[in-house]
């Protein structure tokens, strides 16, 4: 069983930055994918930012790409979702998650999700 912590959310105003980190508690840590989604407020659950195993390949929703950077350390077992630009439509609840069979973009394909971290955005 992987546990996921997430932090580093927070009130930021608009055109401002946030890195949220998501801890895993698996020795095995590198083995997993890593994803990255947000519910907002009224609104379904979608896809942010996934990476694969070791790093080597990301991908990004288009409402985030070119702001958000996604990045992993696996000696610290730790991802980091670097958010820069912020806009008041990135405010939402953002939920990592780990997918032992690789990276993808559909949020039930993942094993382990943490608990989310809220951020929001003042415009």
């Amino acid at each position: 069983q992987v546990q996921l912590v997430e932090s580093g959310g927070g009130l930021v105003q608009a055109g401002g930055s946030l890195r949220l980190s998501c801890a895993a508690s698996e020795r095995t840590f590198s083995n997993y994918a890593m994803g990255w989604f947000r519910r907002a407020p009224g609104k379904e659950r979608e896809f942010v930012s996934v990476v694969t195993w070791n790093g080597d390949s990301t991908d990004y929703a288009d409402s985030v790409k070119g702001r958000f950077t996604l990045s992993r350390d696996n000696a610290k077992n730790t991802v980091y979702l670097q958010m820069n630009y912020l806009k008041p439509e990135d405010t939402a609840i953002y939920y990592c998650a780990a997918r032992v069979r690789g990276a993808a973009w559909y949020a039930p394909m993942y094993d382990y999700w943490g608990q989310g971290t809220q951020v929001t955005v003042s415009s």
